[in-house]
């Protein structure tokens, strides 16, 4: 293995906004407290990473705090959100060598600025509640002053209990923003647990798909356009349910279940009575409980083997709460004239029996076909690639 481094809506009735804000907080603390996060060095973190054989990691960035969505812009900067930090991140060739060297802050003190994606010049933000749209960005860099934004679209949740987002354009040029529920378990009512869209001109939404607890990554298959995603299951029923799901919407308006149905088959204890599986649609593949799957891409590239072209990788953030920690990989599912094979491992070692060494939170391809994780948790970004 490599081991090269570079340095580098409303707000619900009273009683459900303080059970959110309770089981919030509670979330927080165990994030934080209960991941046993060993602070280990690059070094020692990359021998413990496997890999297919053939393939190579190494160190792509380091101290960029929190690192979560990654999106690259056309002149190729690499933007970085944060949840925790509350920042937006710009990383630089500053030598013109094909690899980002420079990390600059281009915006702080955000609400939980988690997702970002890129189109014609500019760099669109979510943060929980808007929106940000930073104009003609990759321009504003080489500037002193820290780069201006306007509020493109505040017309969101501001609850901050699954209100964090994961952006990305579809071809037609529609913004795809997921509204998570703003609980563990609840039925929120339509303003929640649902990905929308976006037109840009005017700014009306679009539901996509509905009864989706939370997902933090999506992507559109290169071949048929259509909508995959991760949706993260409910907690508080066990060890083993219900199962983190990759579910794909080939029908705008589908719902997938929550509150009601988990992983396609099993009914929630409370919200479940009287409704059908068969009445919903059932997720692609089930991830396992409590992995945290969030952010996804297609491998459009063609540096890895064929085996690869065309399917996705799936960032798992692990576990917070089960008793045994499951999770902290990234994994691969083939996917195969628009159907999802058996998920493969594709990258693990950030989990060595109950230490935590880093929690994959987003992939991206770079344009050369490698692969980029984004580490929220040692906020370093690694880089996979294929040698054999």
């Amino acid at each position: 293995m490599s081991m090269h481094s570079s340095v580098s809506l409303r707000p619900l009735r009273r009683a459900i906004s303080l059970a959110a804000a309770l089981s919030t907080a509670a979330l927080l603390t165990a994030t934080v407290s209960g991941s046993a996060l060993a602070e280990n060095s690059a070094p020692s973190v990359l021998k413990d990473i496997r890999l297919p054989q053939g393939f190579e990691i190494e160190v792509y960035l380091d101290n960029v705090a929190n690192a979560r969505q990654m999106a690259l812009g056309s002149q190729g900067t690499l933007f970085i959100g944060s949840r925790g930090e509350g920042k937006v991140y710009a990383a630089i060739d500053t030598d013109a060598d094909g690899r980002h060297d420079r990390v600059k802050v281009i915006a702080s003190g955000l609400n939980m600025p988690s997702g970002l994606a890129f189109r014609d010049q500019t760099l669109y933000v979510g943060a929980v509640s808007q929106i940000l749209a930073f104009d003609n960005i990759e321009q504003q860099l080489s500037q002193s002053a820290s780069p201006s934004y306007r509020i493109f679209y505040d017309d969101l949740p501001t609850d901050k209990h699954h209100g964090w987002k994961y952006l990305k354009f579809a071809a037609d040029g529609r913004l795809y923003i997921p509204i998570g529920a703003p609980c563990n378990i609840c039925d929120a009512g339509s303003d929640y647990s649902k990905i929308i869209s976006l037109d840009l001109q005017s700014k009306q939404p679009r539901l996509e798909a509905a009864g989706v607890r939370n997902s933090v990554g999506f992507d559109f298959d290169p071949i048929s356009g259509q909508l995959w995603f991760t949706d993260n299951g409910r907690d508080m029923m066990g060890d083993d349910m219900p199962a983190d799901e990759l579910n794909h919407l080939s029908q705008r308006g589908q719902h997938f279940g929550y509150p009601y149905v988990h992983q396609g088959d099993t009914l929630d204890p409370e919200f479940g009575k009287g409704k059908q599986p068969a009445d919903f649609s059932s997720p692609e593949v089930k991830l396992g409980a409590h992995v945290a799957a969030l952010g996804m891409t297609f491998y459009r590239g063609d540096s890895f083997p064929k085996a690869y072209h065309g399917g996705i990788f799936i960032a798992e953030h692990g576990s917070w709460n089960r008793s045994s920690k499951v999770g902290y990989r990234v994994r691969f599912v083939p996917i195969k004239q628009g159907k999802a094979g058996e998920p493969q491992v594709f990258a693990e070692g950030w989990l060595k029996g109950e230490t935590v060494s880093g929690r994959p939170a987003d992939v991206l391809q770079l344009p050369d076909g490698s692969l980029l994780i984004a580490d929220d948790a040692q906020g370093r970004l690694y880089r996979i690639f294929y040698s054999g």
